[in-house]
């Protein structure tokens, strides 16, 4: 029997998601948030992106955003694409820094 919900994800692709939480967090915590990618966005928010390897690995970063006392906006799972393209154009790849 399969399972039409994961008829898109390619098994051989880690999946990559998004996490938006309310605040600036600053580079350093990076390491923390098991090399996901920060990016401080104009309106105050910050970007956590990158693959995550399973549920597990999910909810291990989702208790991080907990510990860190800052407010969960939103989990989204994206492609490699749409993670780029919703970036600012300083953060893109080629992009200014």
């Amino acid at each position: 029997m399969s399972n039409g919900s994961n008829s898109e994800i390619d098994p051989g692709q880690p999946l990559v998601y998004q996490i938006r939480i309310k605040g600036h967090l600053g580079h350093h915590w990076a390491d923390w948030f098991e090399g996901l990618t920060l990016t401080a966005l104009d309106n105050g928010d910050t970007l956590l992106t990158g693959p995550v390897a399973d549920q597990a690995a999910l909810y291990g970063l989702l208790r991080k955003v907990r510990d860190v006392a800052m407010p969960l906006l939103s989990v989204v799972r994206v492609t490699l694409d749409q993670a780029e393209a919703s970036l600012p154009a300083s953060k893109q790849p080629g992009g200014n820094t």
